[in-house]
């Protein structure tokens, strides 16, 4: 099944941005564990809230159930399942293309460092783009 043109971009957008969005997650985990973000109580004026009464346990619920760190997480470890399983040429077009400080190669400049054309590199980013989306669960 062909990927909306959307979210191929998007998939692209948060293979480019992954190890933000790793660090994104370490700070959104590190901060529920040291009892940041309880302005996000939604229980105003209410009464007794649905979280456990001890710490320890209410940071356990908040980390298993906040819905960004969830989605965070979905994508790191749907980028990283497919990534890790792929051969070292398709492994170094994503370092080259999305995770190399210096972005300035074409396609036809990464199909030279990789040793395949520059239409080859970019069926293998379609491929690769497509199988993360499909691992995320997106269409």
């Amino acid at each position: 099944m062909k990927l909306h043109k959307a979210t191929f971009q998007h998939v692209e957008s948060e293979l480019g941005c992954y190890h933000d969005t790793r660090k994104e997650i370490i700070v959104l985990r590190n901060e529920i564990l040291r009892g940041g973000g309880r302005g996000d109580d939604e229980n105003v004026g209410g009464g007794r809230g649905n979280l456990p009464g001890d710490p320890t346990g209410r940071k356990a619920v908040l980390l298993t159930s906040h819905k960004k760190l969830e989605q965070l997480q979905a994508i790191v470890d749907a980028i990283e399942s497919i990534v890790e399983r792929l051969p070292e040429e398709k492994q170094r077009l994503i370092h080259l293309k999305y995770w190399s400080r210096t972005q300035r190669l074409t396609w036809e400049g990464i199909g030279m460092e990789i040793n395949v054309s520059a239409r080859q590199a970019m069926r293998w980013r379609d491929e690769i783009i497509a199988a993360i989306a499909h691992k995320i669960g997106w269409r």
